[in-house]
């Protein structure tokens, strides 16, 4: 006698839109909507085991909060410019046509 698969039900609503981009990659793919909801959440409990989320310590909180008021106050560089001051010679590598105007 074959060993039945145990199965459970779900109903799951979603929006409209979500619910074409699931039509239409399961159109590509050649999968059932039940395949592919199957395989997104098993990337997702992988993903979120991996990356499990953890609470922030008052003092990491505190240090958000002042990173966020430094900026506020525009004091930061942006990662061009902390390349740019670690790897000098990053720029000559990156040729004249790809630099930016900003903050050169």
């Amino acid at each position: 006698m074959a060993r039945q698969k145990h199965t459970a039900l779900m109903t799951v609503s979603m929006p409209r839109e979500m619910a074409a981009q699931v039509e239409t990659v399961r159109k590509a793919e050649h999968r059932t909507r039940s395949e592919l909801v199957r395989e997104a959440l098993r990337t997702y409990f992988a993903l979120a085991a991996r990356f499990p989320e953890e609470e922030a310590t008052p003092a990491e909180l505190r240090a958000l909060r002042q990173a966020r008021r430094a900026v506020a106050r525009g004091e930061y560089v942006t990662l061009d410019q902390l390349l740019d001051e670690l790897e000098p010679d990053r720029r000559k590598a990156r040729g004249k046509g790809t630099q930016t105007s900003a903050a050169r």
